[in-house]
Order: C-alpha cells, then sequence, then structure tokens
C-alpha cells in the first residue's frame, strides 16, 4: 500500500485569522480520494500540530498545498522532504500561477482544482507509466520544464467525496468549546475584482452541488458542539438554489450553527434572510471594501456604499452578525478613505471588522497591474497576508498605508467601544473585541522590524530596502 501524506504550511506571521485557524479543505478532499483508491494516508495542518519529518520516510510520495502567504514556508518543506529522497508533490492558487517557481522546490505541480490530475496521477504511478497524460500536471524532464494540458473544470460537484477528518494528524482545533467544520457547496465566482485571484482557480462560471448531496454530509455534524463554516466565496449567489438548501436545512432540524461568505446583494431578498437565520446562520463574513465610491468602481466590486448601509440594516435587523471586510490602498484611497471607513464601521454597528491592506496577489489584475508598473516592493511572499505594504501606494506613503490598518483596528476595538459593548451585553462582540486587540498589539511586537524599514521608505532611500529587511529579521 503506497503512502501519502498531506501537509498544509502555517504562516510565518501573524494575520488576522490567526486565532481562528482554519485548515483548507484541498488536503482533506484530495486525501480522502486517495484512501478511496487504496493508499495509506496522513494529512498535516501544521498551524495545529508540528511537521515530524522523522515520521515522513516511510512516505512515498508527500502533498504540499499553499497559498502566497505560505508560500516560502511550504518551499523550506519541500526542499527538506527532498532531501531525504521523498518526491513531493505541490498544489495551490500560489504555484498554479508561479509554477515554474515552484519546480525549483518540488518534483511535481497541478495547477488548479487537484482532484482529477491527482487520480490520473495516481493511476499512472500505481501502473509505472508516464506523467505524459495527467492534465494539469507539471514536472521537469531531462532538464525540461514540461506543462500538460489542463482539463476542463470539474462539473459534477457531487462526485467528489467528502473530506474525511479523521486522517488528521491531531484534532481540528475548538473556538469556545465548538469544533468549526469546513463545508464547501460551490466553486467559481463571476465576479471581476481586480485584486482577487479566485476565478483562476475555480473559474468565472458557479458550480453546484446538489442540495441532497449537502444535506448528506451535513448531517454527519448535526450536534451543538459543531459549528459549520461554508466555504464557498458567494453562499448566495443562486439565491433559488440557496432558498432550496436553506429550507432543506430547517426540515432537518440541525442543531449546529453556521456562518458564510455573502456579497451585500443578499439583502435585497428579505425572504432569503428569514431562512438564513431560520436554518441557523451566526455570521455573515462580507466583502465591503470600501465606502469610497471611486475605490469600489475601480476594482469592479459590483456594489455601492448604499447597497452597505442597506444590507448591514437588514441583516442586524434580521439578528444575524455581521463581519465586515474592508481593504485599503486603491489608487483612489487617500487618508480620507480611512477615516471615513472607519467611522462607518463604528456607526453601522458591525459585531466585528478586518481592515486590510490591498496585496497584489499573483494571479490577480492587480498583481499584473503592479508589475508592470515596477511598484512592487517586496517579493518575499510571506508578507503577502493583507497585513503588510508590499507595493508602492498612490496616495500614500509606505508608512503612512501600513499605519491606516494598524489605527483602523486600535479605533475600531478601542476601550470606549469595548466598555460600550459591556454596558449593553453583547458578550460575543465583547469576546471578539478581546481577541482582536490582542491580536493587533501581538502583530505589532512581531513585526518591529518591518516596521521600522517601512520607516525608511522616503524618497532616496528605497534601494535594496528589501535586503535590509532580510537581512534584520535573517530570512
Amino acid at each position: 500500500m503506497p503512502k501519502m501524506v498531506f501537509i498544509e504550511p502555517k504562516s510565518s506571521n501573524i494575520h488576522i485569522f490567526s486565532k481562528f485557524p482554519l485548515p483548507r479543505l484541498g488536503s482533506f478532499v484530495l486525501g480522502t480520494l486517495m484512501k478511496n483508491r487504496g493508499w495509506d494516508v496522513d494529512i498535516v495542518v501544521e498551524a495545529q500540530f508540528p511537521i515530524r519529518f522523522d515520521s515522513l520516510y516511510d512516505a512515498d510520495l508527500v502533498g504540499i498545498s499553499t497559498i502566497t502567504a505560505t508560500a516560502p514556508r511550504a518551499y523550506a518543506i519541500a526542499d527538506r522532504i527532498r532531501s531525504m529522497n521523498i518526491p513531493v508533490m505541490m498544489g495551490g492558487p500560489h504555484v498554479t500561477y508561479l509554477t515554474d517557481e515552484a519546480l525549483e522546490h518540488a518534483d511535481y505541480v497541478i495547477r488548479g482544482e487537484g482532484e482529477a490530475p491527482l487520480a490520473a496521477f495516481a493511476a499512472c504511478w500505481e501502473k509505472g507509466l508516464p506523467f505524459d497524460t495527467v492534465p494539469g500536471l507539471s514536472f521537469v524532464r531531462e532538464g525540461r520544464i514540461v506543462h500538460n494540458p489542463q482539463s476542463g473544470l470539474c462539473r459534477d460537484l457531487d462526485a467528489i467525496p467528502f473530506p474525511d477528518f479523521s486522517l488528521l494528524k491531531g484534532q481540528i482545533r475548538k473556538i469556545a468549546r465548538h469544533r468549526i467544520v469546513p463545508v464547501q457547496t460551490s466553486r467559481g465566482c463571476p465576479f471581476n475584482c481586480s485584486f482577487c485571484s479566485v476565478t483562476g482557480m475555480f473559474g468565472k462560471q458557479y458550480r453546484y452541488r446538489s442540495t441532497e448531496n449537502i444535506i448528506e454530509e451535513l448531517r454527519q455534524y448535526n450536534a451543538r458542539g459543531n459549528y459549520v463554516f461554508f466555504y464557498d466565496d458567494n453562499f448566495t449567489a443562486n439565491r433559488k438554489r440557496a432558498r432550496d438548501l436553506l429550507e432543506a436545512m430547517i426540515r432537518e432540524k440541525f442543531r449546529f450553527k453556521w456562518s458564510t461568505q455573502v456579497r451585500v446583494d443578499v439583502a435585497a431578498d428579505a425572504e432569503l434572510v428569514r431562512l438564513m437565520k431560520k436554518a441557523g446562520c451566526h455570521t455573515l463574513f462580507i466583502g465591503m471594501e470600501s465606502v469610497n465610491p471611486e475605490s469600489l468602481k475601480a476594482m469592479k466590486k459590483s456594489q455601492t456604499v448604499e447597497d452597505i448601509v442597506r444590507a448591514v440594516r437588514i441583516l442586524k435587523k434580521a439578528r444575524i452578525h455581521v463581519h465586515g471586510m474592508f481593504v485599503f490602498g486603491f489608487d483612489e484611497d487617500d487618508s480620507r478613505t480611512v477615516k471615513e471607513t472607519v467611522k462607518f464601521a463604528r456607526r453601522s454597528g458591525l459585531t466585528s471588522s478586518q481592515f486590510l491592506i490591498l496585496t497584489p496577489l499573483p494571479g490577480s489584475e492587480f498583481y499584473e497591474k503592479m508589475v508592470q508598473e515596477g511598484r512592487i516592493q517586496f517579493r518575499d511572499w510571506s508578507l503577502y497576508d493583507a497585513h503588510h505594504v508590499v507595493f508602492r501606494p498612490s496616495r500614500f506613503s509606505f508608512k503612512g498605508l501600513q499605519w491606516a490598518q494598524i489605527v483602523s483596528h486600535d479605533r475600531f476595538y478601542s476601550k470606549l467601544e469595548m466598555i460600550r459593548r459591556f454596558l449593553r451585553g453583547k458578550w460575543f462582540d465583547l469576546g471578539l473585541a478581546h481577541m482582536a486587540r490582542d491580536l493587533n498589539r501581538s502583530w505589532k511586537r512581531k513585526n518591529k522590524t518591518f516596521l521600522k524599514v517601512v520607516d525608511l521608505l522616503t524618497p532616496g532611500k528605497n534601494a535594496d530596502i528589501e535586503v535590509q529587511y532580510r537581512e534584520k529579521v535573517s530570512i
């Protein structure tokens, strides 16, 4: 029985989800697929369980999934495993877009969705056949990089196995006594936000699992001790489909609470909002991005400030918690944008907010724009976590944009705001505020060197600035 170990590297820095370390689903779906083929499978999520390299010697193949912010750590892990004469396969959005870079550290790279390519790869491995027919596979042969053509996206999402979380080394970490269970019901997004890299991985057309298939999986998690997080990029993109699913969840009388991501247009359907609450929705994560109309237009968000205001009002009335996500750094943004955004977040009564720095992720339109304009300042991928400024802003200094993000969190989660939440008896909101304040303080302590380098980024001092940063933090 061949053995494959899947590894999800941890971020080297503190980020918005450090308090909520949710594993991505890719490794679990692919691991389950390989288990069903008869392979011995282990999954290691490094943020929850340390990698024990001495336990990997019996592995025939190691798969590493990475996003941009974890790429340096992923490459370091891959280099060490290959030094043990164990072949390494890599996948995920970062290596899909920067495949040649990844092949400096891995034997194989799967570009895009991994289910069909990995199944084809395993079939060739088991029969001792060459990998020329494996769709979406890249590898080096006789010193030359080979990129096999990609096949179409998976159309039958019901054919994808339910993820087997028992393959995880250790256990999924509990938060507030709840086991957070990730579930994905759809893939793809027809919108074309300039800063997003999702469509390159999952396409521009929504694809859905059937309601029956989703309900069958959810029955496994029907306990009050579970909390389901739907990983969909837009859970309510197809309102009829969403209503059908919600009505089925209500009929099942599921006992778990759940959260997901939606766009502000969800509030345009009062019946849909009512069903979400009745089906157990606790919190909605909404990419509001900006209250600057010019920024919304430039990023191709396809929403207005009025849409945002209406959505928050309606969802609050339905007693659904709202987590607002904002981004600073578009060419249309300035200090006034920051002030107005924080003012809006506080006055609208959002349960929680995150203020992030626009980041040029490989695969996004914004990344290509920054490369063409020569505005990328740092190429240390570990800084590409939306908490570090890595490009030259248009209307901010480096220091100005970096501190816009830090100060916004300070103000939204101020001591005064915490007192107000305490006096109103909003214990959930108060707990989140406490964690956010602690996270912000920890980030500033850990990133003292980076903040000092940001101070140096003034006219005439930009040359070799990344070299200085790398030397100071021993990268």
